[in-house]
C-alpha cells in the first residue's frame, strides 16, 4: 500500500480562519474547473471515491482538506475560470484562493493541473505570477493526454516549456493523464521531496 493510498478526508473550510492549525506540510491543488482536478488526486490517491468527480465543473466551492498522515495533507482549493456562477461567487472563491496561498505557512508547494489542449489560460497564467511572487514552487501537470496525439503531445509540452521560461520561482510541468495513469510515478517523485519522504 503506499503512502498516498492512506488518505482520508479530513474537513470542507469555505474559511481560511476554519483550516487545522498552520503547522507539518501541506501541498495544494489547483487548476480550472474542468482541468480533471479531482480525478487526478483520486489517481494519485488510487481511490475513485476520495475526491468528488462532478460532470459539473466547479462544484469544489471550499478548500477540501486530506490527511496523508498527522503532519501531512492536500488541500484541494476551488477550481477557477469556468463554472458558470455568479460574479460574486468566483470573486468569492479567488479571495479564498488568494488568501490561503498569501498567509497559509504550512503551504509547501502547489500542483497547477492544466488541460493539455488548453493550457496557459489567462487564469492559470495569474496563478503563476502568483506564486512567483510569493516564491511559492509550482509544478504544472498538464492533464488529459489521453485525448491528443503524441505529436500534438510534444509540441505543446514545447510550448508550454517556452511560457514557463519567465519566472524566477521553481516551475516544473509533465504530461498526465488521470485516465491512463500515465505519468503517476513522475508527480509521486515530485510529491515526496515536498513531503520529505
Amino acid at each position: 500500500m503506499s503512502f498516498y493510498q492512506k488518505a482520508y478526508f479530513l474537513l470542507s473550510v469555505a474559511d481560511v480562519k476554519q483550516l487545522p492549525p498552520d503547522e507539518g506540510i501541506e501541498v495544494a491543488i489547483v487548476g480550472r474547473s474542468n482541468a480533471g482536478k479531482s480525478s487526478v488526486l483520486n489517481r494519485l490517491t488510487q481511490s475513485r471515491g476520495l475526491a468528488r468527480v462532478s460532470k459539473t465543473p466547479g462544484r469544489t466551492q471550499h478548500i477540501n482538506l486530506f490527511a496523508l498522515d498527522d503532519k501531512r495533507r492536500i488541500a484541494d482549493l476551488p477550481g477557477y475560470g469556468f463554472a458558470k456562477v455568479p460574479l460574486a461567487q468566483k470573486e468569492k472563491w479567488k479571495k479564498l484562493i488568494d488568501t490561503y496561498v498569501s498567509t497559509r505557512k504550512c503551504l509547501r508547494a502547489l500542483i497547477l493541473i492544466m488541460d493539455i489542449r488548453h493550457p496557459m489560460r489567462e487564469a492559470d497564467v495569474q496563478l503563476l505570477e502568483y506564486c512567483d511572487y510569493y516564491n511559492l514552487p509550482v509544478h504544472v501537470v498538464l492533464n488529459k493526454t489521453d485525448k491528443l496525439s503524441k505529436g500534438m503531445v510534444a509540441k505543446t509540452m514545447h510550448e508550454v516549456k517556452a511560457a514557463l521560461t519567465g519566472y524566477s520561482n521553481s516551475v516544473s510541468f509533465q504530461s498526465f493523464s488521470a485516465l491512463k495513469g500515465l505519468g503517476t510515478k513522475e508527480l509521486l517523485s515530485i510529491l515526496d521531496k515536498w513531503y520529505e519522504l
